[in-house]
């Protein structure tokens, strides 16, 4: 027949704090006190009616005693009610130490039996772990040692307990309990730390052993004391072989710097440090270095007191190898659009000569200053000539101006200039291209608008092409409206047209160089998609921002947002380029 202790123990779980729950070991260390104390101050309550049985009817200092002796009890109630462990054992032992003093003056002063309990009260106030707690447990003893003597001195002593038989023996088998549950407790209390140490080693060591990452704990002089067995996967020996200088003896000779500053540091601030090196990689051939990012981090141990450093390395070779792959690539990239946008800048400037001069003479030709045709036909010629050579030369000079942008040299002047004149100006010079396709022109112009901190030419060309794009695709019978105001400090100049508009997968496209929407493949308009990038850029470089919104079928709506006075300085301009820019205007 096996008898369960298991509704026991519930019962004791039960009355653990539920603070401490969660803590193994401090679980633990609470339910062995509330047992003990808890067995102490029932075996009393048990022992009292044998007592009564033998003795009669007891005297008040009896009575007082057997109350005293009982005191577990609360104690255990105070632990379980507050989780205060450390409270909890100076109450223990000042319960203890005061019923040697007042049993003691009771049954033969410094001859009496229950100074033996004073050598369980600092012994209990070990286990709570505390050195302030042991401390004072100590001296509780000797202050009821010195009590008891002083008593006995004085010659102040109570009446003895009366009755026919001695309290004596009480006393001892109440010491006797007393050290009985104080055994179990160190008992129990010893099983459960080494569990969980043998439990954390064992759980330490397979995360050491599963890890892929190398960890090393390195003493304050930098010293190798433990290597996981990543070491063979990652390095290609023993872990054994970084024990020491081993691991120092592997770091590449230009990192080794880097390698020991981290060290040093981490185990001098005790704050983490990061570090990445070379570290040499046994093979079958040659030796080779691979690339590992090094994570320290400060450790103290927390039964010897000492301080060391905690490493784990990891392999970034492949990442190392990955980035400058990417960096390369990416130079290559920006040497390959840097090469491109010097063409383009060469190309335009060799088109812009003979151009300008095709587009001269066949002006003075239609003029008809050197002759009259003699067929209707020649002059046809000669217009069509001159047209498509501006059409020509305004792609040219966009080609010109987007690489230009994109490389930066793009320079733009700002100056303060009123706006108004500049819209107007704009406005003038399309209004009869406008009017010749059959398109309404709206103006919507807030004449009181302030002067502008900008550059005049960008503006003019950002107007220029809005224009040209919202009269290029609106068809005969539509209208292109035109609106500038003022709204928290920008000037937002807003051109809308009721054109064919842009379908909703083409939006996000706009804007890219070389990149046309295909919203209607009727569309008479015909361009190099360098329009809405060139005013981007334009845009941008001056601290302003560009929104476009539209609808296939139902117009576009161009928004330009510019600063008033720009937040940082743009191109401080001479006094010449502002002369020149006056001059212009």
């Amino acid at each position: 027949m096996t008898v369960s202790f298991e509704p026991l123990r519930r019962i004791i779980d039960g009355l653990v704090h539920g603070s401490v729950v969660d803590d193994s070991l401090l679980a633990a260390r609470h339910r062995a006190f509330i047992a003990a104390h808890l067995a102490v101050g029932l075996g009393v309550l048990m022992l009292f009616p044998i007592w009564l049985a033998l003795s009669g009817r007891p005297s008040f200092t009896s009575a007082v005693a057997f109350a005293w002796l009982a005191a577990p009890l609360p104690i255990a109630g105070f632990l379980s009610r507050t989780g205060r462990y450390g409270e909890a054992h100076l109450l223990s032992a000042l319960a203890l130490a005061g019923l040697v003093v007042w049993v003691g003056a009771l049954t033969g002063g410094l001859a009496s039996p229950s100074l033996v309990l004073l050598a369980i009260v600092p012994a209990e106030a070990a286990l709570s772990g505390s050195r302030r707690i042991t401390l004072a447990s100590i001296g509780m003893s000797a202050a009821a040692l010195a009590g008891l003597a002083l008593v006995a001195l004085a010659g102040w002593m109570p009446a003895p307990m009366a009755g026919p038989v001695s309290f004596a023996p009480i006393l001892i088998a109440a010491a006797i309990l007393y050290g009985a549950g104080l055994a179990l407790r160190i008992e129990l209390v010893q099983r459960v730390a080494e569990g969980a140490a043998r439990d954390g080693e064992a759980r330490y060591r397979m995360l050491a052993d599963n890890t892929i990452d190398l960890v090393t704990r390195h003493s304050s002089v930098g010293a190798v004391e433990f290597a996981s067995p990543a070491t063979r996967a990652m390095l290609g020996c023993a872990s054994s072989e970084l024990i020491g200088h081993g691991l120092f003896d592997r770091v590449h000779v230009a990192d080794r710097p880097a390698y020991l500053h981290a060290l040093s540091e981490t185990d001098r601030t005790g704050e983490p440090r990061d570090v990445e090196f070379r570290l040499r990689r046994e093979g079958a051939g040659a030796a080779s270095f691979i690339w590992v990012e090094m994570r320290c981090r400060p450790a103290l141990d927390a039964a010897t007191g000492t301080r060391s450093v905690v490493a784990v390395m990891r392999d970034v070779t492949a990442g190392r190898s990955q980035q400058m792959a990417f960096v390369e690539a990416q130079s290559s990239a920006d040497h390959a659009n840097q090469s491109k946008v010097q063409f383009l800048a060469h190309m335009s400037h060799e088109l812009r000569t003979p151009l300008n001069a095709i587009i001269g003479f066949s002006e003075l030709l239609q003029r008809e200053l050197f002759g009259k045709f003699e067929m209707a036909r020649h002059r046809d010629y000669i217009r069509l000539i001159h047209s498509s050579g501006e059409h020509l030369l305004q792609v040219v000079n966009s080609v010109l101006d987007m690489s230009k942008i994109e490389a930066g040299k793009f320079d733009v002047v700002a100056a303060p200039f009123p706006i108004v004149p500049v819209i107007d100006s704009a406005l003038d010079m399309m209004a009869q291209q406008i009017a010749s396709r059959g398109v309404k022109l709206v103006r919507r112009i807030d004449r009181e608008l302030p002067d502008i901190v900008a550059d005049r030419r960008a503006c003019r060309q950002i107007l220029l092409n809005l224009l040209s794009n919202a009269a290029k695709f609106t068809e005969a019978g539509g209208t292109v409206t035109v609106s500038a105001s003022l709204e928290h400090g920008d000037l937002v100049i807003e051109v809308r047209d009721t054109g064919i508009g842009i379908a909703a997968h083409d939006l996000p496209r706009i804007g890219t160089p070389f990149v046309q929407a295909d919203a209607c493949a009727e569309r008479r308009g015909e361009g190099t998609g360098l329009g809405v990038s060139v005013v981007k850029g334009l845009v941008a470089l001056q601290g302003g921002t560009f929104a476009l919104q539209s609808e296939a079928g139902r117009g576009t709506v161009a928004t330009v947002r510019l600063p008033v006075r720009p937040a940082r300085a743009l191109s401080a301009p001479s006094t010449d380029l502002q002369e020149r820019e006056r001059r212009r205007a």
